[in-house]
């Protein structure tokens, strides 16, 4: 028997929970052709000895709308593990779209997912307008994985209502008709899904709520019954984290879901403190899979928070008049003179505007802001805080966090956490990722280039949950199956996240001892210049997709089998 290749001897863990084993793995024309003991020849042979063989991790919140369209690499995901990424989250894209709404949808993005407004200028040909058009634009390239894409409400609702859409108008009942129209098609065409926000958060550039903010159950079930008649779909859905109530937040969509008898995924936080209001979005979740549904909660498995420094989009100076006179000085010369006492007495006696991202009020929460170093802790200590280190010292937690931004030259960074990481540690994380109703996610790649880099989280979960956590770690087996089986089954692709016949060979082989997680780094990769957050690691001996290496040691080959998955796809009937 000849195999395209062949894996000898690894620790295969299958992706679905069971025991690992000593194995081989073949592969032919990009299917798993054998496990087990192999016989036979192969175009290539991978000595596994030692390391782990597992299938390839399957992200379903990506924002690579733009990436996927201006590259070939969906870094940082890829360089982590990730052989499939799910984009179009958080309702927000590039289709449908008219050409005289390119600067509402550009607009959009740069608000909402932190994409420098000239990236996408430079970056996005708009050779679309409908969004199966999007879609071939999409199919027409090879790049290192596959990505799926959902229908995005905002341009949807733009597309169908113009301007009133822009306002948050109500549509009317030929609004809804269309809606349902359009949906109906981008399922047909490809399309996983339908995707919405309703968090207060999500701003535009101009700082204006997003289309989708205020939609109401009829506009929401309208789209959903399009995705039915295509077939089905998964509703994708962010609620408004802010109102301090789940239930009020989530019951249009869990409503229209069992209505309409659609799956829906959606953004899971907790609280810092305060009331444990996740406890409530759990009960509804029970509650709608109870009765028949199909509901997962998305959690994230570090902090969801923020990166702050000097090269980024945000610190904790950003909205003080003083800083702004240097804000646009290239990074050396800013740090000069931001060391001169005088400028450093002048920033730090000022006072901020009122102007500036939404986000930007956490840029001085200083009990939950802590130094992010080389590895980077996500899992810090109280007494690391910048508020506690300024206690200690005697001096202010803004003159700590000064003081601390400008070491290595400037390039110091801060991580803010803003939720999950109740009573300073990630225990209740812990609680939820066991959960069978909760599934992870948020890992946005492709998005808030200068604010995060979340999109590492599978080495995270392999060296933090599964290695060097003092206590309440997770085995192998129930990462890989998190990181895999699970997410494709919410995603509706059955045709990936286990080692087994007939199934596609996206997988990683990797050494745990080895795995590392590394601080993140700016890099100036997009186009127009434009500069975002990379984060690589250590361990990962080869990442393969359908059969082709990607990547070798942490080295991307030339190989792009990576393609765009058309809707829902069976599982392996072999």
């Amino acid at each position: 028997m000849t195999y395209d290749l062949v894996i000898r001897g690894g620790t295969i863990v299958d992706g679905l929970g069971g025991e690992p084993f000593v194995g081989d793995v073949a592969v032919r024309d990009g299917v798993i052709a054998s496990v087990g003991a192999v016989e036979g020849d192969a175009a290539r042979e991978i000595d596994a000895t030692d390391l782990l063989v597992t299938p390839g991790f399957v992200d379903l919140h990506t924002h690579y709308d733009g990436q996927a369209i201006w590259s070939d690499r969906m870094t940082p995901s890829s360089a982590h593990g990730v052989t499939t990424a799910v984009m179009g989250n958080c309702g927000v894209g590039f289709a449908p779209c008219r050409p005289e709404d390119h600067d509402t949808l550009v607009d959009v993005m740069a608000g909402v997912e932190d994409i420098p407004g000239v990236v996408m200028i430079d970056g996005l040909p708009w050779t679309w307008e409908t969004f199966p058009e999007f879609l071939d634009a999409l199919d027409s390239r090879r790049r290192d994985i596959d990505v799926a894409a959902f229908l995005p409400h905002s341009p949807l609702r733009v597309y169908v209502m113009g301007r009133r859409g822009v306002d948050r108008e109500l549509p009317t009942p030929e609004d809804l008709a269309m809606m349902r129209k359009l949906a109906e098609e981008a399922v047909r065409a490809g399309a996983l899904g339908f995707a919405s926000s309703r968090l207060t958060l999500h701003k535009t550039a101009g700082g204006q709520p997003i289309p989708s903010y205020e939609a109401q159950y009829e506009e929401i079930e309208a789209i959903a019954r399009g995705v039915d008649d295509a077939g089905g779909g998964l509703l994708q859905f962010v609620p408004d984290l802010m109102a301090g109530d789940y239930e009020g937040a989530l019951k249009a969509v869990f409503d229209v879901a069992s209505e309409v008898g659609l799956p829906v995924t959606f953004t899971l936080a907790i609280g810092n403190a305060g009331p444990p209001i996740h406890l409530d979005a759990l009960r509804m979740v029970e509650k709608a899979n109870a009765n028949g549904g199909d509901v997962t909660g998305q959690i994230f498995p570090r902090p969801i928070g923020l990166v702050l420094g000097l090269d980024l989009s945000g610190n904790p100076f950003v909205m003080y008049p003083s800083y702004r006179e240097i804000a646009d000085l290239p990074l050396a010369d800013r740090v000069a003179e931001m060391r001169k006492p005088e400028v450093r007495e002048r920033i730090l006696n000022d006072k901020p505007a009122n102007d500036g991202h939404p986000l930007m009020f956490a840029a001085q929460a200083w009990d939950y802001m802590y130094p992010l170093g080389d590895p980077p802790n996500y899992e810090p200590a109280p007494e690391d805080s910048i508020g506690a280190r300024a206690r200690a010292r005697g001096v202010s937690p803004l003159e700590e966090a000064y003081d601390r931004l400008l070491e290595d030259d400037g390039h110091a960074m801060l991580l803010v956490t803003l939720a999950n990481f109740r009573d300073g540690s990630l225990d209740t994380v812990a609680e939820l990722i066991r959960r069978d109703d909760v599934v992870l996610g948020l890992g946005d790649g492709g998005a808030h280039y200068g604010m995060i880099c979340d999109a590492s989280f599978p080495t995270y979960m392999l060296t933090h949950w599964v290695r060097d956590r003092e206590s309440g770690r997770l085995s192998i087996p129930e990462v890989i199956r998190e990181l895999t089986s699970v997410p494709a089954r919410v995603a509706g692709l059955a045709d990936r996240g286990r080692i087994a016949l007939g199934y596609k060979a996206d997988l990683n082989i990797i050494d745990t001892d080895a795995l590392r997680l590394h601080k993140p780094v700016v890099v100036s990769d997009l186009p127009a210049g434009g500069r975002r957050l990379d984060q690589t690691a250590d361990g990962y001996v080869a990442t393969i997709v359908s059969g082709e290496v990607i990547a070798e040691n942490g080295v991307p080959t030339d190989a792009r089998p990576g393609v765009l998955i058309r809707g829902r796809q069976p599982a392996s009937t072999a």
